[in-house]
């Protein structure tokens, strides 16, 4: 049987415009349409659908307050929309906070080339979400966020995943670096993990999300805010330093020159390995770290779509460095961590709620 979709959106052309996107795949039908989110609450209560789309500005009840009450009263998979702007994807990351998985910028011709791509691209994400329904509450919980002088951090709340076993380390690998690479799923993900990293953590981080332009500004600030190392947007020429996280701009491609005592940033909008789909690329970043920090890296690959990052991390393997998966469990969209894991690249598959323990019993 088909997907369900709810279709939430106040504007009746876009509405129209998403639901025959989306029936144009047996695999999905749109069963309804609300104009706003007070609408919304009560199709999913009566309709029960498998996704819903929501739009962020709505009158009667926006968007960011319906995705809070629908995974409060029933929790379901649900992708934003919303404008690619700066206050665009402040009010995006606040609903990915109240629940939502995934989001896309409404005007979908600002990350596809043509119709085509807008159809496959629209339709697979949703699809993906779908597959999700009947483990959607593990993906609600985030760390809460507890005052320290000068800053925010957040407590450690833990989801317990039986599939990962109490690591075992003797710290004899040695390492200079931590690199993370992510797609759908990623800014709960990495929001999770990075708010349990210690200021004294003694490594520069390298943070790679599939995320437009204008988000990964506002991502950066968000997660500097609440965490207790430094979090930035990365930008061309920089020194890399410990304790700082260096998120990729989005819509650009990152890579890391110099040598491993002496690392920079480097963006930019040229390309420089073929078949390159994403901007930012993980398996471009990553096989930049080969170059310069050989095998003294730990390379993670989390929730997302396709197989970006299983090149660079077999670049990084081959050289000695170690390489985790998310398990498929804590997964949003287990793609990118199956694909490493099905390449025999991973060296082991860690729950995310375990992720940020793992990694500093391990560096």
């Amino acid at each position: 049987m088909p997907y369900k979709v709810l279709v939430v959106d106040d504007s009746t052309f876009f509405r129209r415009r998403v639901r025959e996107i989306l029936n144009q795949d047996p695999l999905l039908e749109v069963i309804g349409e609300a104009k706003n989110g007070r609408e919304a609450l009560d199709m999913v209560r009566d309709l029960d659908p498998d996704v819903v789309t929501m739009d962020v500005e709505m009158p009667v009840l926006d968007g960011i307050s319906a995705v809070k009450q629908i995974m409060t009263n029933q929790p379901v998979p649900i992708i934003m929309f919303s404008s690619l702007t700066y206050e665009g994807a402040q009010a995006t990351l606040d609903a990915l906070d109240a629940g939502a998985l995934d989001f896309l910028p409404k005007k979908f011709e600002d990350i596809a080339r043509d119709r085509k791509e807008v159809v496959e691209l629209l339709q697979s994400r949703v699809r993906a979400l779908g597959l999700r329904k009947g483990s959607i509450k593990r993906f609600r919980k985030i760390p809460e966020l507890a005052q320290i002088p000068g800053k925010t951090r957040a407590t450690r709340t833990f989801i317990r995943s039986s599939s990962l076993h109490s690591p075992v380390t003797s710290r004899t690998k040695r390492y200079r670096l931590l690199a993370i690479g992510t797609s759908t799923g990623g800014p709960v993900a990495l929001q999770t993990i990075l708010t349990q990293i210690p200021v004294t953590f003694p490594y520069p981080i390298i943070l790679v999300q599939h995320m437009p332009g204008t988000f990964t500004k506002a991502f950066a600030d968000r997660l500097n805010h609440m965490c207790q190392i430094k979090v930035k947007e990365a930008t061309n020429g920089e020194l890399m330093r410990p304790g700082t996280a260096y998120l990729a701009p989005g819509g650009k491609q990152m890579i890391v020159e110099g040598s491993s005592n002496s690392a920079r940033v480097g963006v930019s909008d040229s390309v420089v390995l073929e078949n390159l789909t994403y901007k930012p690329s993980v398996d471009l970043t990553f096989t930049s770290l080969a170059k310069v920090f050989g095998g003294d890296v730990l390379g993670i690959i989390l929730t997302g779509m396709g197989a970006d990052g299983r090149e660079g991390c077999r670049k990084l393997k081959a050289l000695g460095a170690r390489i985790w998966a998310q398990d498929e469990q804590s997964c949003v969209v287990y793609g990118m961590p199956q694909a490493i894991a099905k390449a025999n690249i991973a060296d082991r598959s860690v729950s995310l709620s375990e992720m940020a323990d793992c990694i500093q019993r391990e560096m």
